[in-house]
Parts: structure tokens; C-alpha cells; sequence
């Protein structure tokens, strides 16, 4: 009688459930992962924009100019936000919002105090209380 050699119907059962486990598992982690890698393209264009107010203001004493929706300075370079600017004088609100893959849905804010807000978010990933007061950088926190 020889020994049959190979792997039971069994055996490969149970590595195949594990790898549906870890997939279950990691799957979710790598995409919010990525979500969280994009929104910082949000975070820092708002950041560059507000440099950019400022020192517009320190040359004009006004944020109002021919830039972004009538501010002083231009819109951030970037593929995943859109940006608007809201200015009156010698105040402004910065807006990025998303608009392409996995950031849609998001919305940050930052003003001439820099004041930073988080008015939008997916589902899942606002924190205790909207608008927060600071820009999300994780499901639930800031």
C-alpha cells in the first residue's frame, strides 16, 4: 500500500478560510488607509492658501484681490479637492472640498484666524460633533 501524498480537502478548507479572514480584515484597513493619504492633499492645499492670503494682506491690507473667487491669492494646485474662497475686506473662509475617488464627501475649512474646520465627511468618519474643529485625519477623530 503506498501513502498517498498532497493536501486533504480539509486542510485546504482551513487555509482558505484563514486568507478570507486576514482579506476581511486588511481589505477595509488599506482603504481607509488611502482615503487618509488623500485627504492631506486637502489639509496642506487649505495650509498653502492661507500663506498665500497672508501674505497678500501684508502687501494689500485687504484679502480681497483677483485670485480665487475674488481673494488675494490662487487656487492650490491638486486632483482630489476643489477650492473656493469667500473674502470680505480684511476676513476669509477657505474651502476645499472633494471632489475625485475616495475624498467626495469631504469638506475642510480654514479662515483668517486659522480657525480650522472639518464641515463634511463621509459616513463613518465624522467625529463626536459637526462641524469639528479641526480638519478629520481618521474615521472618528481629528
Amino acid at each position: 500500500m503506498t501513502k498517498a501524498s498532497g493536501f486533504t480537502l480539509i486542510e485546504v478548507m482551513i487555509v482558505v478560510a484563514i486568507i478570507g479572514i486576514l482579506a476581511a480584515i486588511a481589505v477595509p484597513q488599506y482603504t481607509d488607509y488611502i482615503t487618509r493619504s488623500q485627504l492631506v492633499e486637502g489639509h496642506t492645499g487649505l495650509a498653502d492658501l492661507r500663506v498665500r492670503m497672508e501674505q497678500y494682506f501684508q502687501d494689500n491690507r485687504t484679502y480681497d484681490g483677483v485670485g480665487l473667487d475674488n481673494c488675494g491669492a490662487t487656487a492650490p494646485a491638486g486632483t482630489n479637492f476643489t477650492y473656493n474662497c469667500a473674502s470680505a475686506g480684511q476676513t476669509y473662509v477657505a474651502t476645499a472640498t472633494g471632489s475625485a475617488g475616495r475624498v467626495v464627501g469631504f469638506t475642510f475649512t480654514i479662515n483668517e484666524r486659522n480657525v480650522r474646520q472639518t464641515t463634511a465627511t463621509k459616513v463613518g468618519w465624522a467625529p463626536a460633533v459637526m462641524p469639528a474643529p479641526c480638519f478629520v485625519t481618521r474615521k472618528g477623530d481629528c
